[in-house]
């Protein structure tokens, strides 16, 4: 652990604890022993000294970010395997370092795991799969509330302080996931200026974790959202290895697997393993985040018109299959796991009704797909997935992984990864996006990361693809299969006003607040798929948006009867 050489001496003023430029709010309400266990001097020495190291990197690669998509967009060109980093990529030689035993199997990890929810977090911890996603990411709101007490359960989770819970040497590992590089943490400030939230978590994650979990051979280990670069990469490694170093820990013990969330980011694959190889726990691939990189880099573009993803939008078609098995050939060649998406369908509690033998058909269909494509791994969202899915992986793969397919047997050129799949827009798939997108800004404004509608878990990846789907038909005034009606603003106004019901029914409405809750998140959704320039991350727009900051101040200082009201 980090020792300070003097404790440290802060000032108190009613909301903000200060000292030598680092300043920090008051804790929320309740939360004020989780608060002080997690932010002693040493801790904050350490925090503040990682984010004033690394500030500038992280502000060098978001501008990275904004100057690619500036060349994309003045050019016209395409994305493609990059000459500079041929030599990576055709040196056979090279492999990543091998992972702990613990991470040897990697068959079925519980996703969207958000670590504020203790009691689901218990559940997680008891259940017999491989590993847990904590995710402060896609599937958490990333409130003041839920950071400090989702990071306290963690450091609970960690220290066995959970009763009738087992060790952490024999619990499913942990896989933390902080939040990616374009969210803030607004609540703590260093030398001036906010902190990047990813900064914020990992290093209380690493400073109260780390030791204990490398003692029990269970960590660290880490998920890393919506990297776009190895030059991103390359900056996670650099942060690992000062951080192992600041610790006192031996190097190499961090371990991260990297979401491939963004279509640039499958050019670089292999650049991305490369620079992190010697902290390398595979890459992962998934659906929804990736297929809204696509509008997100090129949605303005004709040609990149993403057509219902109700109807028209899965992993078998060209785009998504080929980044799969790129993504498994890639890996494998470098000896690192791949791991697949997250099944969210959510099987009916009567287990000998048809309906939960469908659910669960479906879901073992779409996973055997990946287990075919050679995946070492994926993620469930209901529990009671776990043991199905890991009998699938028990009946059609050998071992513990599916490190020796090689996937010799494919060639992914460019044009497998940027064909767009053929299909149109359906009235029901356009109603079912902005019921998802609706509902994920009102779920936000009530402190929540996710929730669940018509059978499936949902969560921020599915609400990108929805407004950015939403966004993408109103900018190329696309017509409707049903009827030819083309697709406009007030189209997408007036069908919003006509799911009202509807909505209200799936977030069980009692309220007058929870109306004007509702209301407000109509009045944001219809806000963001009209906006000229398309908002690269929702979460980031409602992490910087005064209706959701205010609304959560209200729910953190104890005030219930206060609505939040909808920019104009």
């Amino acid at each position: 652990m980090l020792l300070c050489p003097k404790p440290l001496t802060w000032t108190f003023t009613d909301d903000t604890k200060v000292h030598q430029g680092v300043e920090l709010e008051a804790p929320p309400s309740e939360l004020e022993r989780e608060f002080h266990t997690l932010f002693n001097s040493d801790a904050l020495l350490f925090l503040s000294e990682l984010i004033s190291t690394f500030q500038a990197e992280v502000d060098q690669v978001l501008n990275l970010r904004v100057l690619r998509k500036v060349q994309l967009d003045l050019t016209g060109e395409l994305p493609g395997f990059l000459k500079d980093t041929a030599h990576i990529r055709n040196d056979p030689s090279w492999r990543v370092s091998p992972v702990p035993d613990r991470l040897h199997c990697r068959h079925v990890d519980v996703g969207d795991l958000s670590p504020c929810d203790t009691q689901r977090l218990i559940i997680g911890l008891k259940s017999t799969a491989q590993g847990l996603q904590i995710d402060f990411d896609d599937g958490n709101c990333p409130t003041y509330h839920n950071q400090i007490k989702g990071i306290y359960n963690v450091y609970q989770a960690v220290h066995n302080q959970f009763q009738d819970v087992p060790p952490i040497s024999q619990a499913p590992v942990l896989m933390l996931r902080p939040r990616a590089w374009n969210m803030v943490e607004h609540n703590m400030m260093v030398n001036g200026r906010e902190v990047p939230g990813p900064l914020f978590d990992f290093g209380l994650l690493m400073f109260h974790n780390a030791k204990l979990l490398l003692q029990n051979q269970s960590g660290p280990f880490f998920y890393l959202s919506k990297v776009e670069s190895y030059m991103e990469a390359r900056l996670w490694s650099q942060i690992f290895f000062w951080t192992e170093k600041k610790l006192g820990l031996p190097a190499g013990c961090i371990k991260a697997t990297v979401l491939i969330e963004c279509v640039l980011a499958s050019f670089e694959m292999e650049e991305i393993l490369y620079e992190l190889k010697e902290h390398s726990a595979g890459l992962n691939c998934g659906i929804w985040d990736y297929s809204a990189s696509f509008v997100n880099k090129f949605g303005h573009r004709a040609d990149f018109l993403l057509p219902d993803r109700s109807k028209y939008v899965d992993m078998e078609k060209r785009f998504l299959h080929s980044y799969m098995d790129l993504l498994v050939q890639t890996c494998h060649r470098r000896g690192a796991l791949a791991t697949g998406g997250m099944a969210a369908l959510l099987l009916p509690r009567d287990k000998a009704s048809d309906l939960y033998k469908t659910v669960l058909r479906t879901v073992t269909r779409l996973k055997l797909l990946e287990i075919k494509a050679g995946v070492d791994g994926f993620m469930v969202y209901d529990m009671d997935l776990i043991e199905p899915m890991q009998k699938l992986f028990q009946l059609h793969s050998h071992g513990q992984n599916q490190l020796l397919q090689l996937r010799a047997d494919i060639t992914v050129t460019p044009e497998d990864l940027l064909t767009m799949p053929a299909g149109g827009v359906t009235l029901y798939g356009l109603r079912y996006n902005i019921a998802v997108g609706v509902l994920f800004i009102e779920a936000w404004l009530s402190g929540r990361g996710h929730f669940f509608y018509l059978g499936k878990v949902e969560d921020s990846a599915t609400a990108e693809i929805s407004r950015s789907q939403v966004w993408q038909w109103i900018r190329h005034q696309v017509r409707l299969e049903d009827d030819g009606t083309v697709v406009t603003r007030a189209l997408v106004s007036s069908l919003a006003e006509g799911l009202k019901e509807d909505l209200k029914a799936a977030i069980h409405c009692q309220t007058s607040r929870d109306k004007q809750r509702l209301m407000t998140a109509v009045s944001m959704f219809i806000e963001i798929v009209q906006k000229n320039v398309f908002p690269e991350f929702l979460t980031t727009y409602l992490n910087l948006d005064h209706t959701f900051l205010s609304s959560q101040s209200q729910h953190e200082n104890g005030q219930p009867d206060m609505v939040p009201k909808a920019r104009l």
